[in-house]
């Protein structure tokens, strides 16, 4: 089995919130029911080491969600605790990121920390009235359709290695870009400054191929003062299951947990505390392939279906994810590193 650098669709953990908060954002579970992590972020691989040096990934996110006419959001349409009800959204997201993984240990773990930023088309639909809150009602339908740029996200990571396990600690966040419009309903930004802390397991057995990972993790959110909102604070959960059918093919299952802590806050959440849940699961195959001298590719696809979703729009999510990365010098050990990040 040879070297596979993985990119660790961070940010899209948090970007991964990115394509979501594409939503509006409801009073009901994380405003609009959309959360700053994107559940499915995180699959195979995750907690495994890297090749020291520059790598760049791409990611393209594919997300389809909706709820009925029966569930009421609050919007980021410029009037705090401004209600709709039912919604439609799609976006198309395109991250682009580099990473550094350092040669040196830090803590007697690999240090690595990665920077990106997603441009993207979002589209969202409201089935019904936009109420505000001293009670004025405009009945109709809206619409919102916008090609725009996410904020700024990071992540720091430090990875631990004994033979077949591998643990991993990560911060991540953004950086707010300027580019949210609380007048508009479509937003690949957030509004508001939110932070992201966790670990990570692999284990990955080179002999027999098999590998599993879970990452968990606790977001806090910060106000938006736009709408005076405030999510709250959201537990997730990731996991990753696959088997190497050859030394650079691995297929599997990827799913996720997420559950809010503690309810929405602020002004604006005319709706209640009410928390959200959902849960997902699907398949995922991975390749890895020499690029240059020096350097290799890793193309990864993954699909995911919401279900058990609550105070959540809920639909269906498509990953495809790129990575070119330094390879393994052939003079190195025989033993595999490999990495998701």
């Amino acid at each position: 089995m040879k070297t596979i650098n993985r990119c660790k669709p961070v940010a899209f953990g948090a970007i991964c919130a990115l394509a979501l908060s594409a939503v509006p954002r409801p009073a009901l579970a994380d405003s609009g029911g959309i959360s700053f992590w994107l559940p499915g972020a995180f699959a195979s691989l995750s907690a495994a080491p890297a090749v020291p040096g520059w790598a760049y990934e791409t990611i393209y996110i594919h997300l389809q969600q909706s709820a009925g006419a029966g569930k009421n959001f609050v919007t980021s349409n410029g009037i705090p605790g401004s209600v709709v009800a039912g919604i439609n959204a799609h976006a198309d997201v395109l991250v682009e990121g580099v990473t550094y993984t350092w040669a040196q240990s830090v803590l007697g773990a690999q240090a690595a920390l990665t920077v990106l930023a997603a441009p993207g088309n979002v589209g969202v639909g409201v089935d019904a009235t936009l109420t505000g809150p001293r009670g004025n009602t405009i009945s109709g339908t809206a619409s919102d359709n916008r090609t725009t740029v996410s904020d700024v996200l990071y992540q720091g990571t430090l990875k631990w290695n004994q033979g077949v396990h591998n643990e991993m600690f990560y911060i991540m966040g953004n950086i707010p870009s300027g580019t949210y419009d609380s007048t508009r309903l479509a937003n690949l930004s957030f509004g508001f400054v939110a932070v992201d802390v966790g670990g990570a397991y692999t284990y990955l057995d080179p002999k027999s191929g098999h590998e599993f990972s879970v990452l968990a993790g606790v977001t806090y959110n910060g106000k938006n003062s736009d709408l005076q909102y405030q999510n709250g604070i959201d537990f997730h959960l990731d996991w990753g299951l696959s088997q190497f059918i050859a030394k650079n093919v691995h297929v599997g299952l990827a799913g996720y947990y997420f559950q809010q802590l503690t309810g929405d806050s602020g002004a604006g959440a005319t709706l209640g505390d009410f928390k959200g849940r959902v849960a997902g699961i699907g398949p995922q195959i991975g390749f890895l392939f020499p690029v240059a001298q020096g350097y290799q590719g890793y193309l990864n696809l993954r699909g995911y279906k919401d279900f058990a979703a609550e105070n959540r729009p809920e639909g269906w999510t498509a990953w495809v994810t790129f990575q070119l990365s330094p390879a393994m010098p052939e003079t190195a050990s025989s033993k595999p590193i490999v990495r998701k990040y």
